[in-house]
């Protein structure tokens, strides 16, 4: 349960979205743990150092439709687990105008289904 006031100007919803996160020579395929038209949080198996630059390939469904949002990211956290996995923030610093409005739509249409469900 949250408590506290959000100070997030951009909605985060908790999905899980196949993702797959590229740098340097590695790449990676995870799934997202939450997610805003601005960057999301997940899991790997390999230490990335806050600062990375790192290429993303999202599947967004739409409509009954995968939508691939590709854009450029940055890890902004990145903190170990106790299961040898570490968990990182990424945010979308590079990302063209459609691929940004269909997160915010995304994102938009599950935090309104989220309100309407309580």
């Amino acid at each position: 349960m949250k408590t506290g006031r959000e100070r997030r100007i951009h909605p985060r919803i908790d999905h899980q979205l196949p993702l797959n996160v590229a740098f340097n020579e590695h790449a990676f395929t995870t799934n997202t743990q939450n997610l805003s038209c601005l960057g999301t949080y997940c899991r790997i198996d390999k230490y990335i150092p806050p600062f990375t630059r790192v290429r993303i390939k999202l599947d967004l469904p739409v409509n009954n439709e995968k939508h691939n949002v590709e854009c450029d990211g940055v890890v902004v956290r990145s903190e170990d687990d106790a299961d040898g996995t570490f968990d990182i923030a990424i945010y979308f610093n590079r990302i063209q105008d459609r691929s940004r409005q269909e997160l915010t739509d995304y994102v938009s249409q599950h935090v309104q289904g989220a309100y309407s469900q309580q």
